[in-house]
């Protein structure tokens, strides 16, 4: 395998040539290496996330995968296109993006009909998923019938079933409550073993340290203003107050204001 996965090098892109969405971003990513995006809303990172997977061309700068270039050119080589689909899977922020047939079974073995996998090496996968997530129950049922831990556990199985070298997701925890999210980061954390190459974005810094090696800080500016291990960023409050992914709370006691950061909680709604 190539060195790097993914190399972006002055990476630019804008919305429609005038909103600014990336700026001059330089990411290298190895094989088997567990990054993590983070940034407050609209810094970037979906976005970062779709060019990835090639939904998205950039504007300017290099963006390559396995020392090739991501650009409508290799895209619409038939080949080069197949190839990356195999290999790069992409889990979306909003599971409704990805189910759209009739029956979560239809939609978790689409994706390895188009590819052209064998029936029989599919039903094979199938059923270890299905095993995996706990998902037996919903096989016949229809999407639309679905909580939203429930889609995710679908959507993240019509990814999983292709056996993707390289696992992009979008805020996968989102909205979850913590025994789901914790099925899923354990899932994460076992697909990394196995050697596949985990890309996340989040705004729950409650996980970023399970799953990442690395993590690139985002600021409203769209750029990246820091990166590094875990701990080394977790524990940097004032970069994370600056861009926005702790807030300040204060409380009075005994007539003295004490104030407290936190982290923002994007999916314990439910826990106190």
């Amino acid at each position: 395998m190539h060195n790097t996965v993914f190399s972006l090098k002055e990476v630019h892109f804008s919305y429609l040539g005038k909103f600014p969405a990336l700026v001059a971003v330089d990411i290298d990513i190895k094989p088997g290496e567990k990054i993590s995006i983070i940034g407050a809303n609209g810094s970037g990172k979906s976005t970062l996330l779709h060019l990835l997977d090639g939904l998205i061309f950039a504007d300017r700068g290099i963006l390559s995968f396995c020392g090739k270039e991501l650009n409508e050119k290799n895209f619409n080589d038939v080949e080069f296109s197949r190839n990356f689909r195999r290999k790069v899977g992409f889990v979306f922020q909003n599971p409704d993006v990805q189910l759209f047939c009739p029956t979560v079974k239809e939609d978790i073995v689409f994706g390895p009909l188009q590819l052209g996998l064998a029936k029989e090496q599919m039903h094979r996968r199938l059923e270890k998923l299905v095993t995996i997530l706990g998902i037996q129950d919903l096989l016949n049922r229809s999407p639309n019938q679905l909580s939203i831990g429930e889609k995710r556990k679908a959507a993240l199985a019509s990814t999983l079933i292709i056996e993707p070298e390289i696992l992009i997701l979008d805020e996968p925890t989102a909205g979850l409550d913590p025994q789901t999210s914790r099925h899923i980061i354990d899932l994460l954390i076992e697909e990394n073993i196995s050697g596949k190459t985990i890309i996340t974005s989040t705004h729950d810094l409650h996980i970023v340290e399970e799953i990442s090696d690395l993590v690139y800080v985002f600021s409203s500016d769209k750029k990246i203003v820091k990166y590094g291990e875990p701990e080394g960023i977790l524990n940097d409050t004032a970069l994370l107050k600056a861009n926005n992914l702790v807030h300040i709370h204060s409380h009075r006691h005994k007539d003295k204001v004490h104030v407290h950061p936190h982290v923002h909680l994007d999916h314990h709604e439910g826990e106190h």
